[in-house]
């Protein structure tokens, strides 16, 4: 295994009570306009730096940090509780709750140092679960609110179908080990092909840097505790994105999700081609493009009334 090492941005360290918790901040371009500050939030399976600052030769911007950051905005990362560089020496799962706690920590942080109004917030998988928790305990911390590879009620979910016959053992500890394998099969379940292998490998290299095991919160949570989000009380312009071959929700859970949420400048976004972790797709740059439209869309002049 490669040991991968990280460069280009700044640490930063949040606290919640006694826990320390990592944050990696890439700042703007210079000379370009200032576009806004982002927090992109981890699944499951990962941390922070790998999902979204990840160096694979030969794929040009395969860190989402660094195109962001070309285009006018201060981007941040964080590990939750029980991942990456953050603490891990609570005998806790760290479920969706404790990571919307997380980022209630790191938010803060993010805005002090910064003097940022609020936040533009990006989350993908169980990341989703706890940005859309998070934006709906503190709605005037959130610009807006991108939910990536979402689930809400979890019905008519094949991946959550199969974790759930494991449901009992992830209940019996707080973490489970990972290798490189488990990586191979997030990419291999759905809809194999969708990634290139220089990519997964490189993945692999970045996620087993900082973590050889994971918090099994997040998988319980999604396997028996859904929906842990109510839709009407995420107030904020909010877009749903969906893989074309996503196995973690249905198209109908998500839609009556959609439906339900109050903004009217909300999107739903199908991304073709695209199975479950997005920024590590064949087309990433299409999504990175499908999220920054959103992100710079211009507000309503009339909204009725």
């Amino acid at each position: 295994m490669t040991n991968v090492k990280w460069t280009g941005g700044d640490e930063h360290w949040a606290k919640k009570g006694d826990v320390r918790l990592f944050l990696w901040n890439k700042k703007a371009a210079a000379g370009v306009p200032h576009a806004g500050t982002i927090l992109f939030v981890h699944g499951s399976s990962m941390a922070g730096q790998p999902t979204y600052d990840l160096q694979v030769p030969g794929r040009p911007f395969s860190s989402a940090m660094d195109w962001f950051a070309q285009h006018g905005f201060d981007t941040w990362t964080m590990d939750n509780e029980g991942y990456g560089r953050s603490d891990k020496h609570r005998p806790i799962n760290s479920d969706i709750s404790n990571g919307a706690d997380d980022l209630a920590a790191g938010s803060e942080y993010i805005l002090k140092a910064t003097g940022a109004k609020n936040l533009l917030m990006y989350g993908i998988s169980s990341g989703a679960l706890k940005a859309a928790l998070f934006a709906q305990r503190h709605p005037e911390r959130v610009a807006r609110l991108a939910l990536d590879a979402f689930v809400w009620t979890g019905e008519g979910s094949p991946t959550l179908e199969q974790r759930k016959k494991k449901l009992a053992e992830f209940q019996a500890k707080t973490r489970r080990p990972i290798d490189r394998a488990f990586i191979h099969s997030v990419f291999d379940r759905d809809h194999p092909g969708t990634a290139d292998e220089a990519t997964i490998d490189a993945f692999a290299d970045a996620i087993l840097t900082l973590d050889s095991s994971m918090p099994t919160g997040t998988y319980v949570d999604m396997c028996s505790k859904l929906p842990l989000v109510d839709p009407a009380k995420i107030r904020m312009p909010t877009i749903v994105l969906r893989g074309e071959y996503d196995g973690i929700a249905s198209i109908e859970d998500l839609l009556a999700f959609f439906q339900r949420l109050p903004n009217m400048q909300k999107q739903f976004s199908v991304m073709a081609g695209v199975s479950h972790a997005s920024f590590q797709q064949k087309n990433y740059l299409m999504v990175y493009d499908i999220l920054h439209a959103f992100y710079t869309l211009r507000d309503p002049l009339y909204r009725g009334g």
